[in-house]
């Protein structure tokens, strides 16, 4: 019989819709939010109202665009943690009133969870086990992955993320927001080797990228000083090293891990797996090694639905649901 799963995501500053049916997206739409570029930042009370405002029109546009109505639907999935909790308020509060209102069974999902099984959308997928490297604004973690419903995370960032080192570089270089995507930009038109970063020397599989922003502080300071027009003059071989550097620390960990679990197949997830310099690193050494790499279409690397319905279809095979008590959590875990 099939099974038809309307899924909501709106753990940050996009509002998304998906619509699944048996394990295959039949649409993924999202809604972004200008709003936040005048800040600099997601401030996360105007993203919660924007959700308020987006959420009706962003599942009737989903709906339409899958062809169905929500007589067709079995299940209604959406993202329970983590994100901001006002955010994930909106969502859950539709979710819930939704599936009382249609009588369907609720399924909650976890972000990141969805993050890795972003990676079993589309053909060719990984096989189990893989190992999933997930870098966004506020994780990066090593995840081995035995199934869609069984993972580890074998190493995880110490205090800040990846994407927030790329976010914060750029507010530093006075770049616009977001400026992570316009760091991946300028890199492409400069000297990766130019400027030298240091990397943090972290034991284990764990990360750490508050002392790479602290070093990034100090040399444009120390620049800016002995040349006013410092930042503007080297902006592309700036943003080039500071990519290299922020990449090279992803896959030197990465690379370990692959070393000491034996796995081959490899894969990147989240908003960061979007950044083309890490995309290309990561095609280059698993050619050398010998991995099967794998990375999500780039609609599926920042915040979506369709990860979010990928992952419910999995928890409604196993019969997964949630008590409509359920509430959002701002962190959460789940490995």
């Amino acid at each position: 019989m099939s099974v038809t799963i309307l899924a909501i995501e709106s753990s940050c500053d996009e509002t998304s819709a998906a619509v699944c049916r048996d394990g295959q997206i039949l649409t993924n739409y999202i809604a972004g939010q200008a709003i936040h570029e005048q800040y600099g930042g997601v401030v996360p009370e105007l993203a919660s109202r924007a959700h308020m405002q987006h959420i009706v029109p962003v599942v009737d546009v989903a709906l339409k665009q899958a062809g169905i109505t929500t007589k067709d639907l079995d299940a209604i999935a959406f993202t329970q943690a983590p994100g901001l909790i006002g955010s994930l308020l909106v969502g859950t509060s539709f979710a819930k009133s939704l599936a009382l209102a249609l009588d369907k069974p609720l399924i909650a999902v976890h972000h990141m969870q969805a993050h890795v099984l972003a990676n079993l959308i589309a053909d060719p997928a990984p096989v189990f086990p893989f190992l999933c490297l997930t870098v966004s604004g506020g994780h990066t973690q090593i995840v081995l992955c035995r199934s869609p419903l069984d993972m580890e995370v074998l190493g995880e960032t110490l205090d800040d993320a990846a994407g927030e080192a790329f976010d914060k570089s750029a507010k530093l270089l006075e770049l616009p927001y977001p400026g992570g995507p316009l760091i991946d930009r300028h890199a492409k038109n400069g000297d990766p080797n130019r400027f030298v970063f240091p990397e943090p020397q972290i034991p284990g599989l764990n990360f750490s990228f508050s002392g790479l922003k602290t070093s990034i502080l100090y040399f444009l300071q120390e620049g800016k000083r002995n040349d006013p027009d410092f930042v503007t003059r080297n902006l592309d071989d700036i943003c080039a090293s500071i990519q290299h550097r922020i990449v090279t620390i992803l896959l030197h960990k990465l690379g370990r891990a692959a070393k000491e679990t034996g796995i081959r197949d490899i894969c990147i997830a989240g908003g960061v797996s979007a950044n083309s310099g890490l995309r290309q690193a990561l095609t280059d050494l698993g050619a050398r090694r010998g991995w099967n790499t794998f990375i999500p279409a780039f609609q599926y690397c920042t915040d979506n639905a369709g990860m979010i319905a990928k992952t419910a279809w999995y928890l409604y095979q196993a019969g997964k649901f949630a008590p409509l008590s359920i509430s959002p959590s701002a962190r959460a875990e789940w490995a």
